[in-house]
């Protein structure tokens, strides 16, 4: 029977071709838009987790505890082993050490006395390494305004509003007034390469980026960083995997009676961005049920529409007298059929286009007016495990039952009537 109605369905492409197609685009549809949606609310996870968080954050659990004081002297120390303990028992990220900092930008005049000074939030990452992929993470190429990244040590990035509040140029020396892990006072000189921006008020009002080498230098930090931030290979934040690798590194490494011990955190378990990740998973749940909703009405009724076309078909085979059930039977196997035809050939589709999105990207850098810190300069699908049966749940499903509701008009219909229709 199966057999004997797939031929019929490839042999009469008046009864295939057009419900087939019509389940393939709504399927590719659903599929593409389910992952564009989990990408495209991922962006504003990935922002947070690029320049604060990381998807996973190593510190010590006296740092954890005042981490929003940034406190040095609460710093990991023998950063080195660790990173290296880290790479080989964490493979399934990159880890990265970093130090923040705050302190005071000294602008000096021809003479060496002080032309301007301001108040500024610095960041010390691993800039110089060729194989380091800090100034790539953070888009600082893309968000250059002036001058140009550090290339050599001693050299400072400057947010593109601090340098114009303190008249400064790619090229000038500036002085940074800080204190040391230790709590004395410290002074390094740099030369400003470039400008950046950033996107956000309060870090365009007085921020600066410089290679982690200078900063422990400058801060007595030899060998030390205030944190280490891990980043999955794959680009994407998993929680459910960052809070695995967390408990599997605090179970191993870290000791609850040590201050100075590391512990691991993830994302999620930073600040309140533990709510928003549920928040984020929450809208992006909603946003692809409501289209899923929609998309499956319009298949149901392609379904129904598909039936009901077939009403003079269905005359005739009552009329030489095929049963009834066996007539609505035989609609439900082809639409089966087309529909998980089509399901297959959605999905398929969808992944493409949903690949490469997720791949290349959508570049909206001409919106972001030079920032691309703080915003994304493209906007990337995301594929997940769901993404490969998600576009059965319309294609399939809501083909059928609109086959079956058209078919119960088949009951409802009397032989001695058929005559007249097929005279008409």
């Amino acid at each position: 029977m199966i057999k004997f109605l797939l031929k019929g369905l490839i042999r009469d492409k008046s009864r295939s071709r057009l419900p087939f197609l019509v389940v393939t685009i709504g399927v590719a549809l659903t599929v593409l838009v389910h992952a564009y949606i989990v990408g495209f609310m991922g962006d504003i996870i990935e922002i947070n987790a690029r320049f604060s968080t990381g998807h996973m954050k190593v510190m010590t659990r006296a740092y954890e505890q005042e981490m929003n004081q940034v406190p040095n002297d609460l710093a990991l120390t023998e950063t080195d082993s660790l990173l290296s303990l880290l790479s080989k028992q964490f493979p399934s990220a990159e880890w990265s050490p970093r130090i923040r900092f705050g302190g005071l930008i000294d602008v000096p005049d021809e003479n060496g006395e002080t032309r301007s000074q301001g108040p500024a939030m610095g960041l010390g990452i691993d800039l110089i390494n060729p194989g380091s992929a800090e100034a790539k993470r953070l888009n600082l190429e893309k968000s250059a305004v002036r001058g140009k990244l550090p290339s050599e040590y001693g050299e400072i990035l400057l947010s593109e509003n601090f340098s114009l509040k303190l008249g400064v140029n790619p090229g000038d020396k500036v002085t940074l007034i800080s204190s040391t892990m230790d709590g004395s006072m410290a002074f390094y000189n740099f030369i400003v390469s470039g400008t950046v921006a950033f996107g956000l008020e309060s870090l365009d009002r007085g921020m600066i980026i410089a290679d982690i080498s200078d900063i422990r230098t400058a801060l007595n930090m030899e060998d030390a960083a205030g944190e280490i931030t891990g980043f999955f290979k794959n680009g994407f934040y998993d929680n459910d995997e960052a809070i695995a690798e967390a408990d599997r590194f605090n179970a191993t490494f870290s000791d609850n009676s040590d201050d100075f011990s590391p512990l691991m955190v993830s994302l999620s378990s930073q600040g309140s961005l533990g709510t928003y990740v549920n928040m984020v998973e929450l809208w992006t749940l909603m946003i692809s049920s409501i289209f899923i909703f929609a998309m499956s009405l319009v298949l149901w009724n392609a379904g129904i529409l598909g039936g009901l076309r077939r009403y003079g078909e269905v005359g005739i085979r009552l009329a030489i007298g095929e049963e009834k059930g066996h007539v609505y039977r035989t609609m439900i196997y082809e639409s089966l059929m087309i529909g998980f035809a089509g399901s297959v050939a959605g999905t398929l589709f969808g992944l493409f286009f949903a690949y490469l999105i997720q791949k290349y990207g959508i570049n909206i850098s001409g919106m972001m007016q030079g920032s691309a810190i703080m915003l994304p300069t493209d906007i990337r699908a995301k594929i997940q495990p769901v993404d490969f049966y998600i576009g059965f749940i319309p294609g399939l499903f809501s083909t059928v039952i609109g086959t079956m509701l058209a078919g119960i008009g088949i009951y409802k219909r009397q032989t001695a009537k058929l005559f007249k229709e097929l005279e008409a």
